[in-house]
């Protein structure tokens, strides 16, 4: 062996084979293959050997995967693989057509994910028309929309907010990632040539009620399960 070849380190990154990988990085990514929901770091750390760095080891794998058809992302503030977003439109052609939502249900779900909690009533006078209860309807049965609990106000509204699924579908760590009014100028979705003084609230998820809010009565917090879809017709009757 000549002195060149002395120097150079036999154990580079690609060339450690598999089984001399940290044992806890090989547990974290089995755990994360295996589970069926996103994974959070004190369910993580539970299962991992004590004492192991899981913010190193998150970060360790997550560089691992970011060049692989597979990605550690974060979602609501969890972790989870998923396709990696150049090639997900290959996979999409094999999956059912999903039902699309109404112009109706996605205005609303936008007015509930900036400003919940929310009221029916509410979210008809931003959108200055009248509201289906079959289009809530329809983002409750998805698993976006929950309901929070009742406005302290006549006739105590029931008030809506987001789900962790909503975080979970559209790839978001926070509801505070959803795009601001320059990223929506930007996309196209709103004219950039809007009144200056147009603002978009800050969104907020907090589980807490607010002040204004009191808790669900007992019947309120079972899960939705509607005795029937509402058909197309119902669903697009408002836009």
């Amino acid at each position: 062996m000549n002195a060149e070849a002395a120097r150079v380190p036999h154990d580079q990154p690609e060339d450690i084979p598999e089984a001399r990988r940290k044992p806890a990085l090989r547990l974290l990514e089995a755990m994360l293959f295996a589970a069926g929901e996103p994974l959070d770091e004190a369910t993580i750390a539970s299962r991992l050997p004590e004492g192991a760095d899981i913010r190193e080891l998150l970060s360790e794998l997550s560089a691992e995967y970011a060049p692989r058809g597979v990605n550690l992302v974060r979602v609501a503030g969890k972790w989870m693989l998923r396709t990696a977003p150049d090639l997900g439109f290959l996979l999409a052609r094999d999956k059912p057509e999903p039902r699309r939502l109404s112009r109706a249900a996605l205005e609303t779900l936008a007015i509930i994910a900036y400003h919940q909690p929310v009221t029916r009533a509410e979210i008809e006078e931003i959108r200055g028309v009248s509201t289906n209860k079959g289009t809530l309807d329809v983002l409750l049965e998805a698993g976006w929309a929950r309901m929070r609990g009742r406005r302290r106000s006549p006739g105590r509204p029931i008030t809506y907010g987001t789900t962790e699924v909503f975080l979970v579908h559209f790839g978001l760590d926070a509801i505070q990632d959803l795009p601001g009014l320059e990223e929506l100028r930007g996309t196209g979705f709103i004219d950039a040539r809007v009144s200056a003084g147009l603002t978009v609230p800050l969104p907020s998820d907090d589980s807490g009620l607010k002040d204004d809010e009191d808790p669900l009565e007992p019947e309120f917090e079972l899960s939705f399960a509607p005795d029937a879809e509402p058909d197309e017709e119902e669903i697009d009757r408002d836009d």
